[in-house]
């Protein structure tokens, strides 16, 4: 094993003196110091070679490869490795390369202003990300500590959760914590006008208005996407979720994606679902995009084309959904891209997919389920049951 070359340094608001021994130690022997203009200001007395971060920030592996062997020294904010550097380095460079120096964390540092239990909250990014990645956490109770983009993301986050029927929530924003230029600032979401530094942390306790429709996690009602009427429904979107199984940082294959429903619910899931939507429509195409955005799952991964073509070279995935384009061919190509544990659901509502999917289940094996819905509807001045089409759900666990 190689001795690490690489030391990625985590520095607060307080400087050099804010730092351990051994990170001043690995800092002073550097001979590149590699930075943001901010983190390169608090250690000015250094005598070695200076690089600012490239932009956009993913460049800074390529240009650190170049220096490999070198003794390189990257500054950061608090902890390397909670929504920072040091897992970018880690997936380039290996565990035996890097050496990290962990400071708190401004999670850590906003919990402690805030008087908030940590393991309470949910801890977010949209440094980078668009800032509707924190919808899928928008709740009423809920409290949220934002790591953000700049000083204009706590108005885009006010606005969202204004649409989102969460104006009465409040907002504080934490600017510059542990140094001298420390300031906090409060406000309520839909009256919102103040200004924030653009290094900051945000904090957020939503609180729905009186009356207010609350989206909940999952399970999102059908009229909360734009869709024409060809969609998996919330019920049977249930119950294909459940049979799908997402898992934090997992790979879905929405085919037939249609206006995207189950992809967006997908990624709801869990902050870091990944998805890639198909459909031949681009009709549909653009449905899935403009849900995907404004339901919190601006990542979604839209791909015109039609299976099982279109599957050729794409990402290896965790699980996949066939909800519109069914045939034999596109159901043997998902299995064999699935890797072991890898999940597939197909639905169907004509008597010709149901039928492919019976053979499929002799074949294969797995579950085979029919799913009936009705629901209460007016009939003249008393209610009945209106009954759906029934759908034929084939599920395996490769």
């Amino acid at each position: 094993m190689t001795a690490p070359w690489l030391d990625v340094i985590g520095i607060g608001e307080d400087g050099w003196e804010g730092l351990a021994p051994s990170a001043r130690a690995r800092l002073e022997a550097a001979e590149i110091v590699v930075g943001g203009a901010r983190h390169q200001s608090l250690v000015p007395h250094l005598a070695a070679e200076r690089l600012e971060w490239p932009s956009p920030f993913r460049e800074l592996a390529e240009e650190l490869e170049r220096l490999c062997g070198r003794k390189v020294a990257v500054l950061v904010t608090g902890d390397p490795l909670w929504y920072s550097a040091g897992a970018l380095f880690l997936r380039r460079f290996g565990p035996d390369a890097v050496l990290f120096h962990p400071q708190l964390s401004a999670f850590q540092l906003a919990a402690v202003r805030m008087k908030w239990s940590l393991a309470d909250v949910e801890t977010l990014t949209v440094h980078g990300r668009p800032a509707e990645q924190a919808i899928p956490f928008f709740a009423h109770g809920q409290r949220l500590l934002v790591l953000t983009a700049d000083g204009g993301t706590p108005a885009r986050i006010a606005e969202l959760l204004t649409e989102a029927g969460l104006g009465s929530s409040r907002l504080t924003v934490l600017g510059a914590m542990g140094g001298p230029q420390e300031s906090r600032s409060e406000g309520i979401a839909a009256e919102w006008s103040g200004s924030a530094p653009d290094f900051h942390v945000l904090a957020i306790e939503c609180f729905g208005a009186d009356g207010a429709r609350i989206a909940p996690r999952t399970g999102l009602p059908d009229d909360a996407f734009v869709n024409d009427g060809k969609m998996t429904k919330r019920e049977i979107r249930a119950l294909t979720l459940s049979a799908l199984a997402p898992r934090r940082g997992q790979m879905l294959w929405d085919i037939g994606t249609g206006c995207g429903s189950v992809a967006v619910e997908w990624m709801r899931a869990a902050r870091d679902m990944r998805a890639i939507g198909i459909d031949i429509s681009h009709k549909h195409l653009g449905m899935a995009a403009a849900n995907s955005v404004r339901l919190g799952a601006p990542r979604l991964d839209l791909r015109p084309g039609r299976a099982p073509d279109a599957l050729d070279g794409l990402p290896e995935p965790d699980a996949i959904f066939i909800g519109g384009g069914l045939s034999e061919k596109t159901a043997e190509a998902a299995l064999a891209a699935l890797p072991a544990h890898g999940r597939l659901v197909a639905n169907a509502v004509t008597l010709e997919s149901e039928s492919l999917l019976t053979a499929l289940h002799m074949k294969h094996g797995g579950s085979l389920i029919r799913i009936a819905i009705s629901r209460a509807a007016p009939v003249g001045r008393l209610h009945g049951w209106r009954p759906a089409m029934p759908v034929t759900q084939w599920s395996l666990t490769k």
